[in-house]
C-alpha cells in the first residue's frame, strides 16, 4: 500500500514531535518534511506537493490559512488540513472559504486523527465533531434571530437594560399584559430564563452596544 504522503507544520515544538512520532509508527502514512516556521514550510510547498498538508491555524509568520492559500495556488490537488485549539464558528468559516479538506481540535485522539486523515485523503472533508456542534449552535442562533419580530428586538434591548414591564409599556405605548406576552414570546425563543442569558444573547448578534 502506497503511505499517505504528509507535511506538517507547526510553530509548537512539542506538537509537532508528538505528529511526528504518532505517524512515523504507522506504515499508512510518510511524513515527508516537518516545519516549526511556517515561512520555511512554504519554501518547502513551493517546490514539493504531498498528498496532505496538516497545518497549525495560528503561527507567528505565515498563520494557517495564509499557507493554504498559497499552496492552493500553486497545487490544487493537496489536501489541506488545520490543526487548532480555535472551535469558533467563524473562524472554521473563514477557513472553509479557502476550501480546506479539514478542521481538526488539538484535542483530537490519536486514532481519530489517523482515521480523519485517510477519509481526507479520500476526498471526503473531515470536521471534528466538537466543530460540528459549534456551526450548528450558531445556525440555530441565526434561526433565532430572524424568528424575533421587529417589535421582540425592540423589547429584548430594553429588557437587557432591566426595565421593567410597566417602563416597557410606558416607553413603547403598548400594555403591560402585552409587554409580558412579547417577554414570554423571547425568552422562549432565545432558550434562555434569566436575564444574564438574554444580554449574552443579544450580545453575540449585536443587538446591544458593548460600549
Amino acid at each position: 500500500m502506497v503511505p499517505i504522503r504528509i507535511v506538517l507544520v507547526d510553530d509548537h515544538q512539542i506538537v509537532l514531535d508528538g505528529l511526528n512520532s504518532l505517524l512515523d509508527q504507522d506504515p499508512a502514512f510518510e511524513v515527508m518534511a516537518s516545519f516549526s516556521d511556517s515561512e520555511k514550510a512554504w519554501s518547502y510547498l513551493s517546490h514539493q506537493a504531498p498528498d496532505i498538508l496538516l497545518t497549525d491555524y495560528s503561527m507567528e509568520k505565515l498563520s494557517g490559512i495564509e499557507l493554504i492559500r498559497k499552496v492552493k495556488t500553486l497545487h490544487l490537488g493537496v489536501k489541506c488540513v488545520l490543526l487548532s485549539m480555535h472551535d469558533e464558528p467563524t473562524v472554521v468559516k473563514e477557513a472553509m472559504k479557502e476550501g480546506i479538506n479539514g478542521f481538526l481540535l488539538k484535542n483530537v485522539r490519536q486514532n481519530e486523527l489517523k482515521e480523519a486523515l485517510r477519509k481526507i485523503h479520500s476526498g471526503l472533508i473531515y470536521i471534528s465533531a466538537e466543530i460540528t456542534t459549534q456551526l450548528l449552535h450558531q445556525q440555530f442562533l441565526n434561526e433565532v434571530e430572524s424568528d424575533l419580530t421587529d417589535r421582540e428586538c425592540e423589547i429584548l434591548k430594553l429588557i437587557t437594560k432591566e426595565f421593567s414591564n410597566k417602563q416597557i409599556a410606558e416607553q413603547l405605548f403598548i400594555s403591560e399584559r402585552t409587554v409580558e406576552t412579547h417577554r414570554k414570546n423571547i425568552y422562549r425563543k432565545t432558550g434562555t430564563t434569566t436575564l444574564v442569558g438574554l444580554v449574552k444573547f443579544a450580545y453575540s448578534k449585536k443587538l446591544i452596544d458593548p460600549n
